[in-house]
């Protein structure tokens, strides 16, 4: 299984490479490096998040019995996917710092910053994105050894439905690669607004409440029963990680009362808020 992971560490960051490089050279394309850093990063999350979402839909289809059934692929994925989280901290960052670069924001009053000034980017990037690298260390430090060693084979089923949890990444990257050419106004981004809405809802949020209902219905167990009957660890780890997906939710619910807001009108309350 060991295999596996280094794969993982293999495979997206030459994935991202390769991805940088074709966009940066290909003659039809030939996009700027900053340009080229934001598409693939995202290109690869999306990669990733289709096969996660696929992996997790396998598992937890083929897992009748939601504790003690077994999908080998619950564990292979997981180890060949935890690279990626690593990886991705470092995709961010070089997207942060390309970002860093343009006029504005790698200048000071019309003035190149000194060389020094590396930290103060690396203090920008972590403060910017201090919410999603602390959910990619977790899910490295803490999911990781969780779901590989110490669930001791148990529970594969809840693992798929989280691996689901992936199938809004695409939405994500899509709004993200739209946003950076400006295609705000476009049918497209609007279109995938919503759908980015819609997935996040039912496979971040409403996920949790649904893992819950599926193991009182296993249990025989009204769903409000549910909390009282399982570990404390349990509700305070599924707590942990719905609190994140609760926020960006938010996010998201914020973005689209700008985006479908008539243009014109004077935006509500809920919307004045500033990313």
């Amino acid at each position: 299984m060991a295999l596996l992971f280094v794969l993982g560490c293999v495979f997206f960051p030459v994935f991202f490479a390769i991805l940088r490089w074709g966009l940066q050279n290909y003659t039809k394309l030939q996009m700027e490096a900053r340009e080229a850093v934001l598409v693939a990063s995202k290109l690869v999350s999306s990669v990733q998040a289709i096969m996660a979402s696929t992996a997790g839909y396998i598992v937890s289809t083929s897992c009748k019995h939601i504790i003690d059934d077994q999908h080998w692929l619950s564990s292979a994925y997981t180890q060949f996917a935890v690279p990626y989280f690593i990886y991705d901290i470092y995709a961010m960052f070089l997207c942060h710092w390309h970002k860093h670069q343009v006029k504005g924001h790698g200048e000071d009053n019309g003035r190149r910053r000194a060389p020094g000034s590396t930290w103060a980017v690396v203090r920008g990037y972590l403060h910017k994105e201090f919410l999603m690298v602390l959910h990619h260390a977790v899910m490295v430090l803490v999911c990781f050894p969780v779901s590989v060693v110490w669930r001791q084979g148990k529970g594969d089923f809840f693992l798929g439905c989280m691996l689901m949890a992936e199938v809004s990444t695409p939405f994500v990257c899509l709004g993200k690669i739209l946003i950076q050419y400006k295609q705000q106004h476009t049918l497209l981004h609007k279109v995938n607004g919503a759908l980015m809405l819609l997935s996040f809802l039912c496979c971040r949020v409403l996920l949790f409440p649904y893992l819950y209902w599926a193991y009182g219905r296993h249990a025989g167990l009204p769903l409000l029963a549910v909390p009282l009957a399982i570990p404390a660890h349990v509700n305070l780890g599924a707590a942990l990680l719905l609190a994140p997906q609760l926020y960006w939710f938010f996010l998201i619910c914020r973005g689209a009362c700008r985006l479908f807001r008539p243009r014109g009108s004077p935006p509500p309350s809920p919307c004045q808020t500033q990313d």
